[in-house]
């Protein structure tokens, strides 16, 4: 299907919704991808409004300079780009279950509450749907995790690396872990910091986590995720 027209809402909602849980259009980095869907709008998205389409537009900005150098295909239009299908149910069978969908299947395991029935059988139907209900909620399902790589680059070949790691994992989220960090050196004696991590998809968001890095502006320039990997 691909991103609408970002000149209306419904294309600019799509952008939004896209990049809600993504940090570029396309893969780990930026690439033409972004640079066509960049182009394509004719200003920054309102940040009330498309709060995440507006923070990707404000990250991509930083690549103007770069755009002719980043990879992929020059020559794909934007529309290309995006969700492969719409979100929205077409078939009604198709639509998730309600709660009450869920409660009303678990009834129909132990036998439908008829006024028909006899005392003793609904009794033992409410005594078998009590006892289910109470070992379903005793499952307690694993959190989701993933495996981060993030690259953290630097002003110059003068930054404090130390103090950029040192500020870095002094933040702390709930479900954040940091892991193991080595210095990987780019150019002209410049050196980036990449750090593994390790995230409950529910509680951290990486584009929040990456806003929080690039809040130390005496030593970041920019952040971009390398790798992730569920685990």
């Amino acid at each position: 299907m691909g991103f609408a027209d970002f000149l209306s809402d419904t294309g600019l909602s799509m952008l939004e919704s896209w990049v809600t849980t993504r940090s570029y259009i396309s893969g780990y980095g930026p690439s033409q991808a972004d640079v066509a869907s960049f182009k394509a709008l004719p200003g920054p998205p309102k940040v009330e409004k498309y709060p995440h389409a507006w923070r990707w537009y404000k990250h991509i900005s930083s690549y103007q300079s770069e755009f002719s150098s980043l990879p992929g295909d020059p020559s794909k239009a934007y529309t290309t780009y995006g969700p492969e299908k719409s979100e929205l149910t077409i078939n009604p069978k198709d639509a998730p279950k309600t709660a009450e969908a869920d409660e009303e299947d678990e009834d129909d395991l132990f036998g439908s509450d008829d006024e028909s029935e006899d005392e003793e059988a609904k009794k033992k139907r409410e005594e078998n749907l009590a006892a289910y209900k109470k070992k379903k909620e005793g499952k307690v399902k694993p959190a989701a995790k993933s495996i981060v790589t993030m690259d953290i680059k630097p002003w110059d070949d003068e930054t404090d690396m130390k103090e950029l790691e040192k500020n870095l994992r002094s933040i702390e989220m709930d479900g954040l872990t940091w892991g193991a960090s080595t210095l990987v050196p780019l150019a002209f004696g410049i050196k980036k910091l990449q750090i593994n991590l390790v995230v409950e998809d529910e509680k951290v968001s990486i584009d929040d986590l990456q806003e929080q890095i690039a809040g130390d502006e005496d030593h970041v320039q920019s952040t971009d995720v390398a790798a992730m990997q569920k685990l």
